[in-house]
């Protein structure tokens, strides 16, 4: 109860902070399912759409979403294009170097490798990853053969084609096409990396990064961010 009490608190006083600010652009990829990725009716959908909804309620913040491709999200953010990141982006020392982070709003999501057939030795074979990720600092920093490509679907594409053996990528991501592709199965062990999800901010928006903040600490302390979680089975819950 003292949690929430200070959390709410927090949300009210951090929202006050913000409120100069008239509509809060949330930066995300929209090609990154089921975290974020464009509907039908080219929308911004998936659990991080629903998330950043619920939390812009919770903190009184008008909020539009804005799309961009993954290896300049970081860049387009700092320069001024959208004032929040929410893209399925783990906290890692690098980019906390150049941006500041909320709290995650998941655990940690184990990575898993992808590939056509079994009885790959992922550590000596040719590994796909999407530029920018964790995934691709962890195949370069382990001596595999790195291939990097701009979007997660060209990943996937390159392994079918034979462009590389396997690839390395969130196995929330992963999961899916696997079970529908019956060409893909899972090789090799699972492999923890990052210390969850976050928000991004620029390095001199503490109030709004603040107040995001609060409003993930309501929803942990009430429990519907793990509601929200299982929904889209993005990771384990907290």
């Amino acid at each position: 109860m003292k949690k929430m009490i200070l959390a709410t608190a927090a949300l009210a006083l951090s929202a006050g902070l913000a409120s100069a600010q008239d509509v809060v652009r949330l930066g995300t990829e929209g090609a990154y399912p089921p975290w974020n990725f464009l509907n039908d009716a080219g929308e911004v959908d998936g659990f991080e759409r629903e998330l950043g909804d619920e939390l812009c309620r919770r903190a009184d913040l008008t909020c539009e979403w804005v799309t961009n491709d993954w290896d300049s999200i970081i860049p387009n953010l700092v320069s001024g294009n959208y004032d929040a990141i929410i893209a399925g982006m783990s906290i890692t020392d690098e980019r906390d170097e150049v941006i500041d982070f909320s709290q995650n709003y998941t655990p940690p999501d184990p990575s898993a490798y992808a590939a056509v057939s079994d009885g790959i030795d992922v550590e000596a074979a040719v590994i796909a990853a999407q530029t920018g990720t964790i995934q691709a600092g962890y195949v370069a920093e382990t001596g595999g053969t790195l291939v990097e490509f701009a979007s997660p679907d060209e990943t996937i594409a390159a392994v079918k084609s034979g462009e590389a053996d396997a690839v390395l990528a969130d196995k929330s991501f992963l999961a899916p096409i696997v079970e529908e592709d019956p060409d893909l199965i899972f090789v090799g062990p699972d492999v923890p990396l990052g210390g969850g999800v976050g928000m991004g901010f620029r390095e001199s928006d503490q109030a709004l990064r603040d107040t995001f903040d609060a409003a993930i600490q309501s929803m942990k302390d009430d429990g519907s961010l793990n509601e929200l979680i299982a929904k889209w089975d993005v990771s384990s819950q907290f």
